[in-house]
């Protein structure tokens, strides 16, 4: 019984993580899309704009006060998250000029990049601080490997971002932050499943088969 309610908890969260994560800037879409004008004009661009970044704003603190109630805890990446995006949505609104929120991404994926990568070179999985009990079982080795690829990926995706800022529109970027960044992450991550399952993963099947039995 409690294994079975152990697992449902852990199923929830992930869930709640992700809702967490990208919740926001769903909201920022969302609300860019409705004050957006139906013909290209620079002013009701921008007004739209600073209306969703005010949005996201407000929708990031949300999202951290739930992780809080729900899950009992911020993680650290959802805290520096959410104060770039409060800091750098304050300047873009100060300024009127989007550039500071789409930078926002390049600093967080550079600096969480360039942060694993340097403890992986020391030894020390910088990601298991920060995911904490993400990835149960794993062992140390497990957690090296994994600060590397998401060093690297984080670092690829710092690039990407900045491909996409200087040549796309801001509503195309903004889809791009969901069409494209959300599949890569997700795939990105079930590929690092199976280095994971060769480290001690627990994927918390026997549990559920204890649960059923």
């Amino acid at each position: 019984m409690n294994d079975s309610i152990k697992t449902e908890k852990k199923q929830g969260s992930g869930w709640l993580n992700v809702a967490v994560d990208y919740g926001p800037l769903l909201v920022f879409l969302s609300v860019y899309k409705y004050f957006s004008p139906e013909e290209p004009e620079p002013a009701g661009e921008l007004f739209a704009i600073i209306r969703g970044t005010a949005a996201f704003m407000l929708a990031a603190i949300v999202a951290l006060a739930v992780s809080k109630w729900r899950l009992g805890k911020v993680s650290p990446m959802l805290w520096f998250s959410t104060a770039l995006i409060v800091g750098f949505g304050a300047l873009t609104i100060l300024f009127g000029d989007p550039t500071f929120v789409q930078l926002k991404p390049t600093l967080i994926y550079g600096v969480f990049g360039v942060a694993l990568l340097a403890g992986w070179k020391m030894g020390k999985a910088l990601l298991k601080i920060l995911l904490e009990a993400a990835f149960e079982g794993l062992t140390d080795e497990g957690w090296l490997k994994l600060s590397r690829n998401w060093g690297v990926f984080f670092l690829a995706l710092a690039a990407l971002n900045e491909g996409l800022r200087a040549y796309m529109t801001f509503e195309g970027w903004l889809w791009a932050k969901l069409w494209v960044f959300l599949p890569l992450t997700f795939l990105f991550t079930f590929a690092n499943i199976p280095m994971l399952l060769k480290h001690g993963l627990d994927l918390g099947e026997e549990e559920e088969a204890e649960a059923k039995d």
